[in-house]
Formats: structure tokens, C-alpha cells, sequence
């Protein structure tokens, strides 16, 4: 299937700043990958890994925040690759960004035989059985670990990135317990971000970065409150997903 064969909207993101083609319907880009590509530390000149990129929502906006960084992105699906590779077309990034169609498990050689120093990560959330699928197949793939799971996500980012190369990664604070396990002995400076909601709601993201080979201690951030009573972003959230801001702890 090809991107002109269903619904595409299209979006914008930053704050206007970047186009977004993505599917009407199914896998929608939401506040992650704008999140993820916030907590990424500045690495001039450095050269940038974005696993599952999906429609390319991250990689544009770390290619804003860091304009001298080499992106390339890697996505599973075809109708996400493709709409990727569209989107750094409409954006004007082809020079900066490369997508490339593929599987983490068994990855193309133009990423396999690289080290990056920075590789970013928004795996899927749930395991198999612990929660309902979505009807679409695209929503899914992103929602639910398939062949890939956490382990192997893990286990992938660090084999990819560079000596002192750093991972960035968002996920669910009920799996952290498991991703510091299967980070143990490959990655310290481990630095832990939470997102909370606002309304002393327990968060439901937490943004992850890590050091390959460092034996630094871990940092729990204060993290960011997202919300104001009435539902607004608060100030501090409209920096990051409007102004293009850096995630600070």
C-alpha cells in the first residue's frame, strides 16, 4: 500500500514550524517524538540514529533543534517510511535527513555498520496480551511488541550507538524497573525524566537518556508538569512542543 491509498492529513507541528503528513486515521503523531527529540543532548556536527520513526515527527524536530546534525531514520512499515521520506521532502531536510525502510532485528548496512551519537527510541509500549490491540494494524504494530521486544529494543540502541554515544528513549514508568535491568553493564549517567500529567496524577511517561559505557550514577529528574487544572499545557510543556525547547531536568 502507498501512501496515496487511504486518507492523508496534513499537520503541523512545533508550533507551525514543520509539515506533517500522516495517516487520517490509525497511527496519529502525538506529544512523544516531540519529547524524545527535546531530551536529546546537543551533539554538534554528530550524527543522529531514530529508531521507528514512524511518519518522521522526531527526526524533524531534532533536525530544528540541532541544525547541524546528520538524521537518519529507520521504519518498519512502508506506508510510515514512505510519508517519512515525503515529510523531509516538504521540509526541506533531504540534506540533512535519510529514511530508511527496514527492521531493527535484521538492519540495513548503512546502519549496521555505523556507530551514532545519539540514537533515539519510542518502542511500542505494551506486551503481547497485556493489552487490548488496536483494529488497525499500523496503531498496532506501534502500540504492541511484536518479534522486537524490549530486550531486543534495548539490546539494539546500544549495539548502534557509539563508545559514550547516548540513548534516548520514552516509555511507560511500569516498565522502568526493566529497561534499568537490561541497561545494567552496558550504559550509566542514566537520567530519568517524568512527565506528569499535572492534577497530582501519577506520570505516564517518563523520558530515559543514557551514557554507552558509562559508569556513572542514575539522576531522577523533577521532570515536567504537562497540564494546568484546566487542561491547558502549562508554559514550561508550550515550550517544548511549540517553541522547539530543550527538556530540561
Amino acid at each position: 500500500m502507498t501512501p496515496a491509498a487511504f486518507d492523508i492529513t496534513e499537520d503541523r507541528i512545533l508550533g507551525g514550524r514543520l509539515i506533517l503528513r500522516q495517516p487520517a486515521t490509525g497511527y496519529r503523531v502525538g506529544i512523544d517524538p516531540v519529547f524524545l527529540a527535546a531530551a536529546a543532548p546537543e551533539r554538534p556536527g554528530g550524527r543522529a540514529l531514530d529508531l521507528g520513526c514512524g511518519v518522521g515527527a522526531g527526526a524533524l524536530c531534532l533536525a530544528h533543534r540541532q541544525p547541524t546534525l546528520q538524521i537518519l531514520g529507520l521504519e518498519r512499515q512502508e506506508v510510515l517510511a514512505k510519508l517519512a521520506q515525503a515529510n523531509v521532502g516538504l521540509n526541506h531536510l533531504a540534506g540533512r535527513i535519510e529514511i530508511i525502510e527496514g527492521d531493527l532485528l535484521r538492519p540495513p548496512a548503512a546502519i549496521a555498520s555505523s556507530a551514532f551519537d545519539l540514537v533515539l527510541a519510542n518502542p511500542p509500549f505494551h506486551r503481547p496480551g497485556r493489552a487490548s490491540a488496536p483494529r488497525d494494524s499500523g496503531r498496532a504494530q506501534g502500540h504492541l511488541e511484536g518479534e522486537a521486544d524490549l530486550a531486543a529494543w534495548i539490546e539494539r540502541c546500544v549495539a548502534f550507538a557509539a563508545p559514550k554515544g547516548v540513548l534516548v528513549m520514552i516509555h511507560k514508568p511500569e516498565r522502568l524497573a526493566e529497561i534499568l535491568r537490561l541497561l545494567g553493564g552496558r550504559a550509566g549517567a542514566i537520567e530519568i525524566f517524568p512527565l506528569w500529567p499535572g492534577g497530582n496524577r501519577p506520570a505516564r511517561r517518563i523520558v530515559l537518556r543514557a551514557t554507552k559505557g558509562s559508569s556513572a550514577g542514575l539522576t531522577l529528574s523533577a521532570g515536567m508538569v504537562l497540564h494546568e487544572a484546566d487542561g491547558r499545557y502549562t508554559a514550561a510543556a508550550e515550550a517544548v512542543l511549540r517553541g522547539g525547547a530543550a527538556l530540561e531536568g
